[in-house]
């Protein structure tokens, strides 16, 4: 009888004002059981401040000392030893039972059955206040969200403000959080967070369990595949980890994080209210370390905090980060090679090899590379050029076929080719090199003059390079060649000879005999 007193409960509405009598008629005890805790309290000298964080076990025990305890006849394995390979990917009770049997039979000690087991396991889950394993791993996962609320920096000059969103990851084993502060929620910023967060937890995990972003999800029908998108798949696998969203208006899917969020929103960004930032990195340090403070506050209802349990049990079941971090990447699809074996990107060309010439591929760019693919083969690889370039080219050796007809063109080849059409069409490509810094910066337009031979003969190529340069225009083009030919202009025009450059008048020199001292 005396062992299901609420001990507890009765010292807390005695420290309210209830008497004895009221206490046994508000809780249905009987007054003998309510005595009995009165008297052993007063006895011990405990009042309600004394017990008033303790559980309600311990505070019996603290007055009922020894009452209602048996020694068991069983070996008793270590159940905190228990609890903490339970949360071991892979581990259950059944396993763990099983190794207990086994070394019992070796120790010659009385064993006890899986359903005691069990129990008595869940009476120590329940009696020292840990958080059962049942439904979350050590290291398993990771939920990751945006915070509703925001943050602002402003200028300080101008007094303009900028927005700054929160990205959010929770363990839910250690309930253990990570905040990234960002300027969008645009694709790049999402995945950076989750390269920062990496980073910050000195692991990965195999789940990565976000809501049903376009960020990151593009569909998630109810019945058929999900379909992610693709630099968030890549980021993923970069890390060993897959991408399972949670079900459409399903929370609980991801209670850890929605409930972390709501803890940033209410404790971090109020803190942060009264102060100003003016930059990201000001902001950032700052949030980091308010979160370092959340992590570290105790539990209430078990021992340690998010900080000791991740540093103890979760941290060290992470799995290794690569040796290198994860480029942020973007995808255009559908580019198509040219007649020259190069793709177009940013005004500059990239080699392809040689034989998907007229078909389509796949562009990922990061901060350094381009990259082509033709589904999942990747095709070619190349150092991006400079910021601000134009016309220029990044040429791989083995993307070209073997042979002389297609060896790289260069100015000098582009001459010799013009030589074979005439010594118009010379002139022609010669003032097309000459309008340009570079003489790379001309090839495209010079061979555009010369792939008209293969369309009209080499005389009438020859022909619309003379009528042209006999016309006002200095550097003709392929604009002003092709209507020529189309028309017959070349044919029938009487022909002048192209202008020359006149000579240039000078003065009157003196020569070297004078300034040697001759005559004068």
């Amino acid at each position: 009888m005396v062992r299901k007193i609420k001990a507890k409960l009765v010292l807390q509405l005695r420290a309210e004002g209830l008497s004895g009598r009221a206490i046994a008629t508000s809780q249905a005890m009987s007054r003998k059981s309510i005595t009995a805790v009165l008297e052993a309290a007063d006895a011990a000298g405990v009042g309600w401040d004394d017990v008033a964080d303790l559980q309600e076990g311990e505070v019996y025990a603290l007055l009922f000392p020894g009452r209602g305890e048996h020694e068991s006849v069983f070996a008793q394995p270590d159940w905190d030893r228990v609890h903490k390979e339970l949360a071991r990917v892979g581990v259950t009770l059944k396993l763990l039972h099983g190794e207990y049997v086994d070394f019992c039979a070796v120790a010659g000690e009385p064993v006890m059955g899986y359903d005691r087991f069990c129990r008595i396991y869940q009476r120590h889950v329940l009696v020292t206040g840990v958080a059962s394993r049942v439904g979350h791993k050590a290291a398993q996962t990771v939920e990751v969200d945006w915070s509703g609320p925001t943050m602002q920096l402003r200028d300080p000059a101008s007094g303009t403000t900028r927005t700054v969103y929160l990205f959010v990851g929770c363990l839910p084993f250690s309930r253990y959080a990570f905040v990234e502060p960002t300027l969008d929620m645009k694709q790049d910023s999402w995945l950076r967070a989750h390269v920062a967060m990496f980073e910050a937890l000195g692991g990965s995990v195999p789940r990565i369990v976000p809501d049903n972003l376009k960020t990151g999800v593009i569909t998630h029908p109810r019945d058929g595949e999900i379909v992610l998108n693709d630099a968030y798949r890549e980021m993923a696998a970069h890390y060993s980890a897959a991408v399972l969203p949670g079900r459409v208006r399903h929370a609980k899917d991801k209670a850890s994080v929605e409930n972390t969020v709501w803890h940033v929103a209410m404790r971090i960004i109020a803190d942060l209210l009264d102060e100003q930032f003016a930059s990201l990195p000001e902001l950032k340090a700052a949030i980091t370390t308010r979160v370092a403070a959340y992590n570290q506050e105790p539990f209430q209802k078990r021992p340690g905090s998010r900080a000791s349990v991740f540093a103890t049990e979760e941290q060290p079941l992470l799995t290794g980060l690569p040796q290198v971090a994860y480029e942020i990447s973007r995808w255009v699809y559908g580019r198509r090679v040219g007649r020259n074996g190069h793709v177009v990107w940013e005004k500059n060309f990239y080699s392809v090899p040689f034989a998907h010439v007229g078909t389509a591929v796949d562009l990922r760019i990061t901060d350094r590379v381009l990259q082509a693919y033709r589904g999942q083969e990747r095709l070619t690889s190349h150092l991006l050029l400079p910021e601000g370039s134009a016309n220029e080219y990044r040429t791989n050796d083995a993307d070209l076929p073997a042979g002389e007809r297609y060896r790289q063109w260069d100015p000098d080849r582009v001459r010799d080719w013009a030589q074979r059409i005439g010594p118009s069409a010379v002139i022609v490509v010669n003032r097309i090199f000459e309008s340009v810094p570079v003489d790379e910066q001309g090839l495209d337009a010079a061979l555009a003059v010369l792939r008209l031979s293969r369309r009209f003969s080499a005389q009438r190529v020859e022909a619309a390079c003379r009528l042209a340069l006999a016309g006002r225009v200095r550097s003709p083009r392929y604009v002003h060649l092709q209507p020529i030919l189309a028309t017959g202009q070349d044919k029938t025009a009487q022909l002048r000879a192209p202008r020359t450059e006149p000579p240039e008048e000078g003065g009157y020199v003196r020569g070297a005999d004078y300034y040697a001292g001759g005559a004068q």
